[in-house]
């Protein structure tokens, strides 16, 4: 056994302790393990013991049965600050007849913690630290603890692979988000997968085609959120044949040559791009170049792309059973991604700066651009246009393109400015006064705020009511 040196919390030593009064076993178990070896500190901390749920309920005043069929227990209790923390604690078990490439037809509460682990996915989540020494006293101090590895996940931590425990086949045939998540760890981790391992993901595709569209989207957004390069595991989901499985839109971009302006083909520099972009639109970022391949003129030209690319992007969160809210937000960012604002450069000739004047939006061009893409999506899309830039060597972008936007946006924003229906001087109630109903109301009060928009001295009452009648 080897030795790991860290501070278990106060209330999950609380947890152990109540377990082990009552006779039972109990470990710390998965991943909050591994990320101690690793020198993460652990976001929760799951527990492992034989006793069973039933028991367990009695054991922990305020508990919660998460998943009495599996052994699953939400323990709650209160740390140093009395602030209630929950502990998710399982009892040992063994699995069989796996049905749907996720459900086991029989789970079998037992008392040994070997075969416990021995029905879990990677060998780093089958380490298990026993908590019944004398150590859980409860101090808030590093110990030094015992890890009992029976399948050598410590060597390959340190050998930086993602190695399924047992055979990989078996491992992958009984849960098919197994695949997603190797996938997933080894970009989160940077690690290699181990060729075996490596092997049966491709082998076993079916059982991952069965897994839900809702599982799938999860996992894949704990990857792109959670990996400093994300696009260690989507090459790593190309290759196995998993991508094609739920988002194969992307691999048509694979091999597209770009012939002006890029370095990379469309779909590595979605990748690039996606790599460098903030988490709040990785996925904006991944999807934002989409719809070139279908747009793709021959000549380095790809017109409509961006169009293209939102209706792609909308099919492709809907069928990953994104929510409305999060759908929407993404196709405005890919279908805005391609604005350009013509702006001034040191050295610029008194020709090329009469030129770029003639090119200067108005402030109604502003206007529209900020309704367009909405007030609080501005500061999303600067950083996608900044990301695909910054992925891409041979870009003609230059930074003081946002930065002059920026300031353009400010003195428009500065004037009086209806950017929204919310925004007119009137509402519905006063259009129905004049006759109106319907949804003409609602295609009045549109046609009105194109008007102010162009004019926003126009956004007055009785101006208003007047164009109503003239629209």
């Amino acid at each position: 056994m080897e030795k790991v040196k860290f501070l278990i919390p106060d209330y999950v030593q609380k947890v152990a302790r109540m377990l082990l009064k009552e006779g039972y076993q109990c470990y710390l178990v998965g991943g909050a393990l591994r990320d101690v070896v690793l020198g993460i500190i652990p976001d929760d901390y799951d527990l492992a013991t034989d006793a069973t749920p039933e028991e367990m309920l009695h054991i922990f005043p305020k508990s919660v049965a998460t998943g009495m069929r599996f052994g699953m227990v939400s323990a709650i209790v209160p740390d140093e600050n009395g602030e209630n923390m929950e502990v998710q604690v399982t009892t040992f078990r063994s699995e069989e007849g796996y049905v749907d490439g996720r459900w086991p037809t029989k789970v079998t509460f037992i008392k040994e913690i070997d075969q416990d682990l021995g029905r879990r996915d990677f060998t780093f989540n089958a380490m298990a630290l026993d908590l019944s020494s004398d150590s859980l006293d409860g101090a808030n101090v590093e110990k030094e603890w015992e890890v009992y590895d029976p399948f050598d996940g410590m060597r390959d931590l340190g050998l930086k692979v993602v190695r399924a425990v047992g055979t990989p086949l078996e491992r992958f045939k009984e849960d098919g988000l197994r695949a997603y998540k190797a996938c997933r760890m080894a970009a989160q981790l940077g690690f290699d997968i181990e060729e075996e391992t490596l092997k049966a993901i491709s082998q076993s595709l079916p059982v991952a085609a069965q897994v839900s569209m809702e599982r799938v989207r999860d996992e894949f957004m704990k990857m792109l959120l959670n990996s400093s390069k994300p696009s260690i595991g989507i090459e790593l989901m190309r290759k196995t044949g998993l991508l094609e499985l739920f988002m194969p839109e992307l691999l048509e971009g694979y091999g597209v040559v770009q012939r002006k302006f890029h370095a990379d083909d469309v779909y590595y520099h979605s990748l690039k791009t996606c790599d460098v972009a903030p988490d709040r639109i990785k996925l904006a970022a991944l999807l934002h170049d989409i719809g070139k391949p279908r747009k793709d003129m021959g000549d380095g030209h790809f017109y409509g792309h961006d169009t293209e690319g939102a209706a792609m992007t909308e099919t492709i969160m809907t069928r990953l059973r994104f929510s409305k809210h999060e759908i929407k937000k993404v196709v405005n960012l890919v279908k805005n991604h391609m604005f350009y604002y013509p702006h001034y450069e040191d050295g610029m000739s008194e020709e090329d700066q009469q030129k770029l004047k003639d090119k200067e939006w108005s402030d109604s061009a502003v206007r529209r651009f900020i309704a367009r893409v909405g007030e609080e999506n501005l500061e999303d899309l600067f950083s996608l246009r900044i990301a695909d830039a910054s992925s891409n060597p041979m870009t003609g972008f230059k930074p003081e393109e946002i930065a002059q936007l920026q300031i353009r946006i400010s003195e428009v924003r500065s004037k009086d400015m209806a950017l929204k229906v919310t925004d007119l001087k009137i509402n519905g109630n006063d259009l129905q006064a004049l006759g109106f109903s319907g949804p003409e109301v609602g295609r009045k009060l549109k046609a009105l705020l194109e008007k102010v928009i162009d004019d926003p001295m126009l956004n007055q009452k009785e101006t208003l009511l007047e164009l109503s009648r003239e629209i």
